[in-house]
């Protein structure tokens, strides 16, 4: 490109600005060329000044009106100053021209893609999500990681030989998930699938016990808001506390209840709705029918769990599945549920592992088919406002040996309530929420099934929420007691946790 300005003046300026900067970058060419051009009188200051403001220069804007002002006569330069100064000149016009061409093509394609390519692709609360432009098919894709600490113990001791154990300092990765889920060619025809890698296994355990599994795999018919179909494994709605998400918790784990009353993960299909939406009778409903054999398990008799929950949304607005009111409810917001479940087989507990058993009964590889017939019921009560958030649960459970003749009953409640106390004092920063929770079971003795044994949970607990749910830190300290009836003994210990919570 010949770049050709008839002012001897102007090279004369050029020159100096050549030798002063022999590399010329790209940022400095527009400066460094009107400064020349208002220096040497080629452009009034009106002119540079209107320049200065533009984002990027082309040759018209340069040279395409800008006439020479009188000026001062400069001396003479001869032929090789001359050149280079042509070529410094040409060199800093060609940078702009190109920059400004290449964003062009760079924009245009972008928005091309932008319009036209089939699929969309965003990052949103559920993860990195790909959606195709019509809408009739999505996935999300979402890793989670919990990151614990715990001393003494790292579960909730339940015998007393567990309060005279060796007491344990320990980190662990809790949980290490992947969550996929998503709709296909309707966006009412969802599915949901979560890997757990459960990479931290006890030290006397073999390898294979540290390996992934698949925990929820869900696909959900819901079309209509009034009646939606389920089908697959996933944590049968029967009470909040095991349903709220290991990662959606209020305390760095879930309370003592959870394991004796647990209905955990099941396979089969469910009839839910919601029903007069938005009104003082607003209700949800949940009915359905499993193998009751837990996660990823046949079932090995004729006989089926059924299980069933109904949800008064007293207020006329739903309650999310997840603890703590760190989105800050502006309206007051709460439910009152009640659930039951009735099954017969091997097993009298359930948890993310499968079928188990409770303590002093039979395992389920040792226990005859359809030995003990379990049926469970729950009471429940949660509300959220302005930061508060409170929550109980009560739970009952009998358990019958049929091979004994002999029927066993359990029961246990629990109660939390936390509160971001910024919210009443400005001095208290905002993600900072303290939370208390007590909670008892009353369960049979491992020793003498007709003696109970009864265990308490005092704890405490702050969270602090770096993007609400999805980044938090938790610190929770717990006082657990026994009453142990068989050997007429009450012991108790301290257990102190913390816990990085995030997803990605």
């Amino acid at each position: 490109m010949q770049l050709s300005l008839p002012v001897r003046p102007l090279k004369h300026a050029a020159l100096i600005g050549a030798l002063s900067f022999p590399s010329l970058e790209v940022e400095a060419a527009d400066k460094a060329l009107l400064d020349i051009l208002l220096g040497n009188g080629v452009i009034t200051q009106a002119q540079y000044d209107g320049l200065m403001k533009k984002d990027s220069l082309t040759s018209k804007d340069i040279l395409g009106d800008a006439a020479p002002a009188a000026a001062a006569p400069a001396p003479a330069l001869d032929a090789t100053v001359e050149a280079r100064v042509d070529a410094a000149v040409e060199r800093a016009v060609e940078k702009h021209l190109d920059a400004a061409a290449e964003a062009r093509v760079v924009d245009k394609v972008a928005k091309k893609v932008e319009s036209e390519f089939p699929v969309k692709a965003s990052y949103g609360s559920k993860g990195f999500r790909l959606e195709s432009r019509d809408g009739r098919f999505q996935t999300n894709l979402q890793w989670r990681a919990q990151l614990r600490y715990t001393n003494p113990f790292t579960g909730d001791p339940r015998q007393l030989a567990a309060f005279a154990a060796e007491e344990q300092s320990t980190f662990e990765a809790r949980r290490l998930r992947m969550k996929i889920g998503g709709h296909g060619f309707q966006p009412w025809l969802k599915y949901y699938f979560e890997v757990d890698l459960e990479p931290t296994r006890e030290v006397d355990d073999e390898p294979e016990t540290a390996s992934g599994r698949v925990i929820d795999w869900r696909i959900d018919v819901a079309k209509f808001p009034f009646a939606e179909l389920r089908v697959g494994q996933w944590k049968i709605d029967h009470n909040r506390e095991r349903v709220d998400s290991s990662g959606r918790q209020q305390f760095v784990e879930r309370s003592i209840v959870n394991r004796t009353f647990t209905i955990d993960r099941q396979v089969g299909v469910q009839l839910r709705g919601h029903l007069f939406a938005g009104t003082p009778a607003d209700l949800r409903y949940w009915a359905g029918v499993f193998t009751g054999e837990g996660r990823g398990v046949e079932n090995d008799d004729e006989n089926m769990m059924w299980a069933g929950r109904l949800q008064w949304n007293f207020l006329g607005r739903d309650l999310d599945w997840k603890q703590t009111d760190v989105e800050f409810t502006e309206l007051p917001t709460g439910s009152l549920a009640f659930g039951a479940m009735t099954n017969k087989g091997r097993c009298t507990r359930w948890s993310s592992s499968g079928c188990g058993n409770l303590d002093g009964f039979a395992r389920p590889a040792t226990a005859m088919d359809a030995q003990f017939k379990t049926e469970q019921m729950v009471q429940e009560f949660a509300f959220k406002w302005r930061g508060f958030s409170v929550q109980e649960e009560y739970h009952w459970k009998t358990v019958e040996d049929r091979l004994a003749g002999e029927s066993f009953d359990m029961q246990g409640a629990y109660a939390q309530a936390g509160y971001f106390f910024h919210y009443l004092f400005p001095v208290v920063p905002q993600p900072l929420e303290l939370a208390f929770r007590y909670a008892f079971v009353d369960e049979p003795n491992r020793f003498n099934r007709f003696l109970d044994n009864n265990r308490e949970e005092y704890s405490m607990a702050a969270n602090w929420f770096f993007a609400g749910h999805n980044n938090k830190l938790t610190l929770d300290y717990s006082h657990l007691t026994l009453d142990e009836a068989f050997f007429d003994r009450d012991v108790s210990d301290d257990r102190v946790r913390v816990q990085w919570d995030v997803s990605f």
